[in-house]
């Protein structure tokens, strides 16, 4: 994952938790992250989507989490915001006429998959509720 959006959900939703009675808008949530608010609000629609976070609209408006820290796997996170693959992404066109390049995208294929098989199953293992003790 060559980008920001990973970090981005993760400080968001550490924020989050770490104030879970507390409807935080994305204003006061980008301060901390320092960058637009309107960034807060595209990953905050894509983890409302996804069902990690809550919202709602007026002057006591904002957002919370969905559900308590400890439901929440790294993994949720992860898939919910990928966008690319953890290696990188294949050329487009090898060489069909090489006996490399016929073969190259169906091997990095495979391994592609196990790759992210290995991410996916780590980050299973590690909740919100354990990464937030990094803040405490």
């Amino acid at each position: 994952m060559n980008n920001t959006r990973f970090a981005t959900a993760m400080h968001i939703l550490t924020i989050l938790a770490r104030n879970p009675e507390e409807w935080l808008t994305s204003e006061w949530i980008a301060g901390s992250i320092n960058i637009n608010a309107v960034m807060v609000r595209k990953e905050l629609s894509v983890l409302k989507e996804c069902g990690l976070v809550n919202s709602r609209k007026g002057k006591d408006g904002g957002v919370q989490l969905s559900k308590k820290s400890k439901e929440i796997s790294i993994a949720d996170v992860y898939i919910t915001v990928k966008n690319s693959e953890v290696l990188g992404k294949k050329n487009n066109k090898p060489n069909p006429l090489c006996p490399v390049g016929k073969k190259m995208n169906r091997s990095l294929d495979v391994l592609f998959q196990d790759t992210e098989l290995l991410v996916v199953r780590s980050l299973q293992k590690k909740t919100l509720a354990d990464f937030l003790k990094n803040f405490q």
